[in-house]
């Protein structure tokens, strides 16, 4: 069997425990202390769980309550969260790069009490909303000391967990918000289960993996892979803390399964094939799909693709070495992803494979496995999910991955879950004969030009993201003449670019200066060539700095925030218009 019974767990709560029991001595958690990588077996992690959950029950800690985690990726986010599940509370992220009033709207909105910061400037935003009592994560030696003083207290632990239910609320996650205050989507223990069944019916993330975590515990697809992980029997590795650093720790750590969003493999692409001229990233892209599709399907291989094969292998091979060269499977979500990046990883040996999903559907929806994808599918409707794409191509979702609703939204929940129980999803899509599911946008997004042409702009605007050059592409022109597009510079490849040309290299100057306009306009027209002219963007502007959290145009999750973009730049989309 792939993954560790949790036939017995009723609750997510009690997951860490029954894998505990099951396989004691296997490598829970790896995490970096003092520049060493150190492991956690699962029977340390269940018992450091099992006395920090009877310290908060001995604090005050009640069945139901809303308890905040404001922190980076780390073993103390997994403890407490696993440990306010198991004392009966409601655990309620908070994504590290919120501001101060992103901070207060959640703490405010969900009613929490308590907020466990893991870094002082953390402590001091939380502090700042003045809504809830601030813990740091030192709080939790001390906690699981008096949780193991007794044997009373492991006698209110289990008190706490057999008067669980899967219908009870476990995680509240407040979604980004591009579009108004952020909404608390309420997720049941249920819900977790349901993901860790889905994941063992498909054994996606196995037993032994070794999974790399960098992206923040905040966001659903974090904490899928956390509960996935922990109930297949598989390894969690969390990154340094440094994010500069996730693509050395990749090769150093030699992950089985690489969970990422489209940015990272984006970059990495940009680094294996900056150096090579375009026929040759072409040619060995087709030579090793070919080779693997052949292989993958058991049909023999020609000689002539063989020897073709062989002599990109050295190229292979360094794609290989830079994901630590043990990768299984690789897996993108959160944003589309250029189908000429996957296709290349593929013919590497690095199959990395998109899926789809979103908080109201606790992260997963559709799925992609190494024996059934397509190219620029996000794959299909996963086990017990039904999807169907609805006549105005809205793409809806039904089954027990839904969430129980918008916390203390009847409103908002009743506009997303229709009478018949499908979550209108607000992404537009396709879905072929085979049930592959292709997202085309957002509905929200669409751009209606003054000529009644409907555009769809992700794509568009993932497609000019692809260029080394170009950090985020927003494209404009609604109720416009013609489509116009806001560029900003990927600051890394575009000051070096700039130095050795010795050109400025400030972005604000780089922005302006013709040799850089020269070639964010190349990179345009190449994007341009693909799509019809009336979707073709005309003039473009580039912004003197990258879009911000700060600015208010990106979420905490990264994604934009298309009408603050707008508003912060309204004289010069208008100049684009004269």
């Amino acid at each position: 069997m792939s993954t560790v019974d949790l036939h017995p767990a009723r609750t997510v709560a009690e997951s860490v425990f029954v894998a505990a029991q099951a396989d004691p001595d296997r490598v829970a958690l790896r995490y970096k202390a003092d520049g060493q990588w150190r492991d956690e077996t699962v029977a340390e992690l269940a018992g450091r769980v099992r006395a920090l959950t009877a310290g908060l029950i001995a604090s005050g800690v009640r069945p139901g309550e809303r308890v905040c985690i404001l922190g980076d990726t780390r073993p103390g986010w997994t403890y407490l969260s696993l440990a306010l599940l198991a004392a009966g509370a409601v655990v309620v992220p908070i994504y590290p790069s919120s501001s101060v009033e992103d901070c207060a709207w959640v703490l405010r909105d969900s009613g929490a009490t308590r907020v466990f910061c893991d870094a002082e400037h953390q402590r001091a935003k939380a502090s700042a909303a003045e809504a809830a009592t601030v813990l740091g994560f030192d709080a939790i030696p001390s906690l699981c000391a008096v949780g193991s003083s007794s044997v009373s207290s492991m006698d209110a632990v289990r008190a706490r967990l057999d008067a669980l239910t899967p219908a009870d609320l476990a995680v509240i996650i407040y979604t980004s918000g591009t579009t108004g205050p952020p909404k608390g989507c309420v997720l049941t223990h249920q819900n977790w289960l349901t993901l860790v069944r889905i994941n063992d019916e498909l054994n996606y993330v196995r037993r032994d993996d070794v999974v790399y975590l960098f992206l923040p515990l905040a966001h659903v697809f974090a904490q899928l892979e956390q509960f996935a992980c922990l109930g297949a029997g598989a390894t969690l590795v969390y990154f340094g803390g440094d994010i500069k650093q996730v693509v050395a720790e990749i090769a150093e750590v030699r992950p089985t399964f690489l969970p990422s969003v489209p940015r990272i493999f984006e970059k990495l692409y940009t680094v294996l094939t900056g150096a090579l001229d375009e026929d040759t990233v072409r040619t060995a892209t087709q030579v090793g799909w070919k080779y693997r599709s052949l292989q993958r399907a058991g049909n023999p291989i020609p000689d002539e693709l063989a020897a073709a094969f062989d002599r990109f292998e050295p190229l292979y091979a360094r794609v290989r070495a830079v994901f630590g060269g043990q990768v299984r499977q690789a897996l993108s979500g959160a944003a589309p992803i250029a189908p000429e990046v996957l296709t290349f990883f593929h013919a590497a040996g690095v199959p990395v494979l998109e899926g789809y999903g979103m908080t109201e559907t606790t992260g997963v929806g559709t799925v992609s496995t190494l024996d059934h994808f397509k190219i620029g599918s996000v794959g299909r409707a996963g086990p017990s999910i039904e999807l169907r794409i609805a006549p105005d191509g809205e793409i809806l979702a039904r089954g027990p991955h839904l969430f129980a609703g918008y916390w203390h939204n009847d409103a908002a929940t009743a506009e997303i879950i229709d009478p018949d129980g499908w979550l209108h999803t607000g992404d537009l899509g396709t879905m072929d004969p085979d049930g592959f599911v292709t997202i085309t946008g957002r509905k929200k997004d669409i751009i209606i030009t003054a000529g009644g042409k409907n555009i769809a702009p992700a794509n568009f605007e993932n497609e000019l993201r692809q260029s080394r050059w170009i950090s985020h592409a927003i494209m404009i022109g609604d109720r416009r003449p013609y489509p116009v597009a806001l560029i900003t510079l990927d600051a890394d490849e575009t000051i070096t670019w700039a130095r050795a040309r010795d050109l400025p290299t400030d972005l604000p100057t780089l922005a302006t200066h013709p040799e850089v306009r020269t070639l964010i306009q190349d990179v345009l027209d190449k994007v341009n060539t693909r799509h019809a002219n009336v979707e073709q963007i005309k003039r473009f502007a580039i912004l003197p700095r990258d879009l911000s959290i700060d600015h208010g145009e990106l979420t905490p999750s990264l994604k934009v925030k298309r009408k603050a973009v707008h508003a912060n730049h309204t004289d010069l989309i208008d100049s684009l218009y004269t």
